[in-house]
């Protein structure tokens, strides 16, 4: 049994979006390994999630404050733990997820040299985090999400339809309308394509989607089911044959992961860190972001059996990312 204290700072927001983030995944993995892990905080105001991590920080004595890392607001709850857990004389490991990271760091430096240069370990859970992290002069090790394996049962597509599977938050970042727009230039060819959009309405990228669906008369052929848990998407996937990311920045995203483990071919666009994770035409498909008709013409290419041995190759891929390939390398840095 692990004797040591870690505190988890991060988004814990499983309660609201019905979804397991890697914060929950990671957090209750240690725990299982004996590890004594306090997780903060599940609070849906922003101001009163910043003071529920601080207040976490002083009411439980750590030996280890994990703190996830992304390239928006987060990133300041980030500074602010980092800077407390100095005070305090904890060793702190940011885990950096932003695929846009990488424009933080040159964008305010010295809140970066402040949080990274003085971290007891960064951890990049892409090699493109990583590689970016060393290039501005941080040492950072690599360890990637986890993903519990044994959870994801493969199907194996014997022969594709065009019916599309899309996983993400509706934000404006992601996406999502090239979605619909792909799906509109594919009926072109294949009239019977269908698309589902699973994913939570964040901003009004949401109402967009709507209004196109609606000006290009895909009522019939768009489903949106908002957030679904885990298992529930993962079962709804088994009726769809290739998945889509439409993101316009990126850093290893789950949700992909998640799809090369259930057997889906990916086609993605190849933003930020998912050519890290994907090999165009070994094990998933890439096209330039924003371009509907690349991804289209890359969906057909799937649909005429081009590339038959994808989905095999991504299951063999992301198998590399379970807890026992991977708890060694946390076990190494919490011990």
């Amino acid at each position: 049994m692990k004797s040591n204290r870690i505190l988890y700072i991060g988004n814990n927001l499983t309660k609201k979006t019905k979804y397991n983030s890697t914060i929950i995944v990671l957090s209750s993995l240690l725990k299982n390994e004996g590890y004594n892990v306090k997780v903060s905080s599940d609070k849906i105001n922003k101001i009163l999630r910043l003071l529920d991590m601080c207040f976490s920080v002083f009411r439980f004595k750590s030996d280890y404050i994990l703190i996830d890392t992304f390239s928006t607001v987060n990133f300041y709850y980030a500074f602010v733990i980092s800077q407390l857990a100095r005070l305090l004389n904890v060793k702190y490991i940011p885990i950096l997820h932003g695929g846009n990271l990488p424009n933080r760091l040159k964008k305010n430096k010295k809140l970066s040299n402040l949080i990274f240069n003085n971290s007891y370990k960064n951890i990049a859970p892409s090699n493109y985090l990583k590689t970016a992290f060393e290039f501005e002069g941080y040492s950072t090790e690599f360890i990637p999400n986890i993903l519990e394996i044994d959870n994801y049962q493969f199907k194996k597509r014997e022969i594709l339809k065009p019916k599309l599977f899309w996983v993400r938050a509706f934000k404006e970042i992601y996406n999502p309308t090239m979605a619909i727009n792909v799906l509109f230039e594919l009926k072109k060819t294949h009239p019977n394509a269908t698309l589902c959009m699973v994913g939570p309405f964040v901003d009004n990228s949401y109402n967009d989607a709507l209004k196109l669906v609606s000006e290009l008369k895909l009522d019939d052929s768009v489903e949106f089911t908002n957030v679904l848990l885990k298992e529930d998407w993962h079962k709804k996937s088994e009726d769809f044959d290739i998945f889509i990311n439409t993101t316009n920045f990126d850093n290893t995203p789950v949700s992909v992961m998640e799809a090369m483990a259930l057997g889906l071919p990916i086609v993605t666009t190849n933003v930020g860190g998912i050519p890290f994770l994907i090999e165009d035409r070994v094990d998933g498909l890439l096209v330039t972001k924003s371009n509907s008709d690349e991804m289209k013409n890359a969906i057909i290419s799937l649909l005429e059996n081009e590339y038959p041995h994808l989905s095999i190759n991504a299951r063999e891929k992301v198998e590399q990312f379970s807890w026992e390939k991977n708890r060694s390398k946390w076990f190494e840095i919490l011990k």
